[in-house]
């Protein structure tokens, strides 16, 4: 899958694994709405979850390198079909162990597991000293999601997980 960032910039940049993943040619970054083509846009606030009846639409995944408390639809008006990633955890070494607060670099591994290009998220990750981490951690709740058929199975997988972490 091409791989695009819709990249703010507004993080350290020696932290920032949109960045990386661009350095590397692993994804395009674009500073304007306007020059971000369409995709699945990987959107906190989106009312659908991405699942793998998602993978017809096309071929380009694009995720939101900002904050995700600013990733509001009228903040990014971007074309394509906005998908909120299900439960899954952060193994990076700022939010190690918090669910849902993954770097660019997680957000689209996930997104790509459960679109079914796990080599290429694993590629991916391989760029991070804790990129197999984040493949390993998430396994169960990624290979259930990337098996579901539809978002309404991916959402209510999610519950589970959420009922069980509620409970921790």
């Amino acid at each position: 899958m091409e791989l695009h960032i819709r990249y703010e910039g507004d993080d350290d940049p020696a932290k920032c694994t949109a960045r990386a993943l661009a350095r590397q040619d692993h994804a395009q970054l674009h500073d304007r709405a306007a020059t971000t083509p369409a995709g699945i846009i990987l959107d906190p606030h989106a009312e659908q979850a991405l699942s793998p009846a998602d993978r017809s639409r096309t071929d380009r995944l694009v995720a939101l390198d900002c904050s995700w408390e600013t990733a509001t639809e009228e903040r990014y008006q971007l074309d394509g079909w906005r998908r909120a990633l299900p439960f899954l955890v952060a193994v990076n070494p700022i939010n190690y162990g918090t669910p849902f607060q993954l770097t660019t670099v997680e957000a689209l591994a996930g997104g790509l597991v459960i679109l079914g290009a796990r080599d290429q998220a694993a590629t991916i990750l391989a760029e991070f000293s804790w990129g197999d981490t984040f493949l390993s951690y998430n396994a169960e709740p990624l290979r259930r999601y990337a098996e579901a058929t539809d978002s309404e199975e991916v959402v209510a997988i999610q519950s589970e997980y959420l009922a069980s972490d509620e409970s921790s």
